[in-house]
């Protein structure tokens, strides 16, 4: 797992510890000391920690003035026993709905399982988009993950399943990805071609 860095083709449009609205805003990294870890498996330390013990994430591109932001996701995300959806909320998405960011775009390919528990702050995340025309959307999902979503009433909340994987969305720009997830989220698309 140390090898897989976050997507880094975007860096000369966005860097999360640059922008003074992000949450990891002042944030330094080192490319050489690996002292994060999913179990018992080093993670490559671009990654950033937000409270969960097994999930890290890093955002890859926001833009403010459309309201969207891509964040791509690794390791195992547990609510039932670490509730990461409570500390991915508190510790980021709050910061992000509070600086203008209602539509999220959550890779994740390499997010290994998902163990729900309920589904409260999903709802609650939602409640703090909708008004906004906002959504949430996950790209990429495995099928087990996606299946134990599904078990914990997420899609309510969330926009994630058979328009939503198998995106192979690294080839484009960031803005060309969110058009074309806007587009399937207001019916304007059936579905995502890359």
């Amino acid at each position: 797992m140390h090898v897989i860095e976050p997507f880094f083709a975007w860096r000369d449009r966005y860097i999360a510890s640059k922008d003074s609205n992000s949450p990891f805003f002042g944030r330094e990294y080192s490319e050489f000391q690996y002292t994060q870890k999913v179990y018992n498996y080093y993670i490559h330390p671009q990654w950033d920690h937000f409270g969960s013990p097994t999930l890290y994430m890093k955002i890859l591109f926001t833009d403010y003035e459309k309201s969207f932001a891509i964040i791509e996701l690794i390791g195992e995300w547990n609510d039932s026993i670490h509730n990461d959806v409570m500390f991915l909320k508190r510790e980021v998405i709050d910061l992000m709905v509070e600086a203008g960011i209602h539509k999220y775009i959550i890779i994740g390919e390499n997010v290994l399982n998902f163990h729900g528990d309920d589904n409260c702050y999903y709802e609650e995340w939602w409640d703090d988009v909708k008004d906004e025309d906002g959504w949430i959307v996950f790209l990429n999902l495995h099928e087990h993950v996606t299946e134990e979503m599904e078990t914990t009433q997420i899609q309510f909340y969330a926009n994630f399943g058979k328009f939503f994987n198998s995106v192979n969305w690294r080839p484009y720009k960031p803005q060309m990805l969110f058009k074309a997830v806007d587009a399937i989220i207001n019916g304007k698309v059936k579905e995502l071609i890359f």
